[in-house]
């Protein structure tokens, strides 16, 4: 089993910056990736940022390109999520993930996709004002 305990959001003008934070525990020694999905209102989850547990390179949606940072410390099981320059549709709900179990390389599109992950987070929501 894996634990995901999300924590950071809060509410903020924009143009501002946030970290979330991902505590996780459990099993996630062959989690190829982990992820930070997002959803708002009436919309599908959609990939933000993820990270490749190994080499620890990112990936990014071309909406959050150039704002957003993800990154992972595994020494503290906590993976971040750097945002600045928020914008109004910046606001949802954001969940981590671990995912990619077993495999040895990822694309992009893959690490994005939600279907490649199998343990979530409760989330924590994120509010962007004007």
């Amino acid at each position: 089993q894996v634990q995901l305990v999300e924590s950071g959001g809060g509410s903020v003008q924009a143009g501002g910056s946030l970290r979330l934070s991902c505590v996780f525990s459990g099993y996630t020694r062959s989690a190829y990736c982990m992820g930070w999905f997002r959803q708002a209102p009436g919309r599908e989850r959609e990939g933000v940022a993820a990270i490749n547990t190994v080499n620890k390179s990112g990936f990014y949606a071309d909406s959050v390109k150039g704002r957003f940072t993800i990154s992972l410390d595994n020494a503290k099981n906590t993976l971040y999520l750097q945002m600045g320059s928020l914008k109004l549709e910046d606001t949802a709900m954001y969940y981590c993930a671990t995912g990619c179990y077993g495999w040895t390389s990822v694309t992009a599109d893959q690490a994005l996709g939600s279907p490649r992950y199998n343990y979530w987070g409760q989330g924590t929501q994120v509010t962007v004002s004007s």
